[in-house]
């Protein structure tokens, strides 16, 4: 429930509290004043989109506060909570939720819940369980067969609900596999030469069996054999140089540090200084003979057949780069592609054991999509005798006594998401005339009667904390308006009702008298809102009745309207 409303610097609305509270609260005032900017308000502080265009001109933002009474544990408050917001407890397990937006001149918009700024999409998310708006749009809405699905399945309930999903589940599985089939079945041939190209390409990898690395290890032995000779003479000069072995030969290193050595071994004795490099030639002449040993071995490794080698390791260079540049470009692509190449050949080879179980687990659930759909048919046809007799009950109670509303379900040519059937609402007005469609055969205070009476009967079995009713009453004078002031009356003991009216009839039965006030003395014009009591409240009565707030006739009828309105 709304408990107050605080708008400033909105539309015409300079600075205005509107005090709410439960029961029926009746919103009027003369044409121009700013009424609609209270349903502005109201969906603006729920996430209506935010428009900069709503700032009353020279401010720099507008602003809507709603403080709201929620029960204190519940999806609202758990909602609120998860979002970092805060709630006021206030006793008997209510407590306060202070919903705020602002919007600048420039366009920015700002949302707080609780305390804590909030996206507009969680105000929107708030709103659709804290109010249920209804304008003149909302009746024309009403005419769609969707919307009055919609109505029939709220009114149905739990149980209908609990088909609804189980038939939703059983439709999405069968449109999935539909869509799954269709998919393999187009695409069989494509798949069949993809599978294909795998095949020949796995093939042609396993015959060459790469190995990771391998492509880099025989560019280098590439590299060594291309120049072996080089090689070999390189070294063989170097380790005739280190320790010849050739009687003939010039005098090698080991040699001749060997003679070095030797000469001052011989006069080392006679100076201890010459010890430690007698000593260090002695090491040298080790670590050189190692050398030479080294050099050896090298020669040794030098394959005599290298240029048979150097063929045999260029032609499989040759394959590898083939497969690189086929299915690379690096070898460790090439192999990566063939690990991947067996799962999918797998799947591709089984296309068709797929396509078979595919197929049958479509017809199993097709057939599970049309009882569940016929379970839908009837709970939807239970409902709609329901609703149609009870609605019509209202009719008569709203001034259209020989009306009545029909709801027809029908069958679809095909299932879809919602069922196996299409809901439409008729208005027969009187006995013996055809039921019409609400879009072909209501006028428009028709139609705010019809919307009003299913309203009244779903309040009875799904109640909404909050109704706020935008000219409902528009295009309906005299007993249907009195009527319909009742109407609201009785809905508004099971919720709280917001409606913003021209006429007197149904302000009479408000329990709560709010009118927005025009004010054109300055340069800019300004509206206010007062709440009514008494003498004040009488005087607008006979305003909207008359046309003038002093007229005695229209004070004398505006009392009696109130009288009527009191006794019920």
């Amino acid at each position: 429930m709304i408990n107050e409303i605080s708008i400033r610097d909105l539309g015409v609305i300079d600075d205005a509290v509107l005090p709410l509270g439960p029961g029926f609260t009746a919103v009027t005032g003369e044409t121009g004043a700013g009424k609609t900017m209270v349903v502005q308000a109201l969906g603006l502080v729920l996430g209506a989109r935010a428009d900069s265009g709503t700032v009353r001109s020279g401010s720099k933002q507008a602003s809507v506060e709603g403080r709201w009474l929620v029960p204190e544990a519940g999806d609202i408050a758990t909602r609120v909570q998860d979002a970092g917001g805060d709630l006021d407890p206030q006793g008997d397990g209510l407590a306060e939720l202070i919903l705020l937006r602002t919007v600048s001149s420039e366009g920015r918009s700002r949302a707080v819940v609780g305390g804590r700024g909030a996206p507009a999409s969680l105000l929107a998310e708030l709103g659709e369980h804290l109010i249920v708006v209804h304008g003149q749009s909302d009746q024309l809405r009403l005419t769609s067969s969707t919307e009055q699905r919609l109505a029939l399945d709220r009114f149905a309930g739990d149980a209908l609900t609990a088909i609804a999903a189980r038939y939703r589940d059983a439709f999405g599985r069968a449109r999935e596999a539909r869509a799954e089939l269709a998919e393999l079945v187009d695409e069989r041939d494509e798949r069949a030469r993809e599978a294909e190209l795998l095949r020949v390409a796995t093939a042609e990898i396993e015959a060459l069996a790469p190995i990771e690395g391998e492509d880099v290890e025989l560019a280098e032995r590439a590299e060594r054999l291309t120049n072996i000779e080089d090689l070999r003479l390189a070294a063989e000069e170097s380790r005739d140089l280190v320790s010849s072995e050739a009687l003939d030969a010039h005098p090698d290193i080991v040699g001749l540090l060997d003679t070095a050595r030797r000469q001052l071994e011989r006069v080392a004795p006679h100076d201890a200084a010459l010890q430690p490099i007698v000593e260090s030639l002695s090491s040298a002449g080790f670590l050189l003979a190692e050398v030479s040993t080294q050099l050896s071995g090298y020669l040794a490794s030098l394959d005599t057949d290298g240029a048979a080698e150097l063929d045999a390791i260029q032609d499989r260079r040759a394959a590898l780069a083939l497969l690189a540049r086929r299915y690379g470009p690096e070898l460790s692509d090439v192999i990566r592609y063939a690990e991947a190449a067996g799962p999918r050949l797998l799947e591709l080879d089984n296309d068709s054991d797929r396509i078979e179980q595919l197929g049958a687990e479509l017809l199993e659930l097709e057939a599970l999509t049309v009882s569940i759909g016929g379970e839908l048919t009837a709970a939807r046809l239970d409902a709609a005798s329901r609703l149609s007799d009870m609605v019509t009950a209202e009719l008569a109670a709203l001034a259209m006594p020989t009306a009545r509303l029909a709801i027809e379900v029908s069958p679809r040519d095909e299932l879809a998401a919602s069922g196996a059937d299409t809901v439409g609402f008729l208005l027969q007005p009187h006995g013996g005339a055809a039921p019409r469609s609400l879009a072909k055969g209501a006028s428009g205070g028709e139609l705010s009667r019809v919307m009003l009476a299913i309203e009244v009967v779903l309040a009875a079995t799904d109640p909404v904390p909050t109704f706020v009713f935008d000219e409902v009453d528009a295009g309906i004078g005299g007993a249907a308006a009195i009527e319909i002031g009742r109407r609201l009356a009785l809905l508004a003991k099971t919720s709280q009702v917001i409606v913003v009216t021209h006429l007197a009839q149904v302000a009479a039965f408000a329990n709560n008298h709010l009118t927005v006030v025009k004010d054109s003395s300055g340069a800019v014009t300004a509206s206010s809102v007062t709440q009514l009591e008494g003498a004040a409240r009488t005087a607008e009565m006979a305003r909207l009745l008359s046309g003038l707030p002093d007229s005695k006739s229209g004070l004398e009828h505006a009392r009696e309207l109130l009288q009527l309105a009191a006794d019920g």
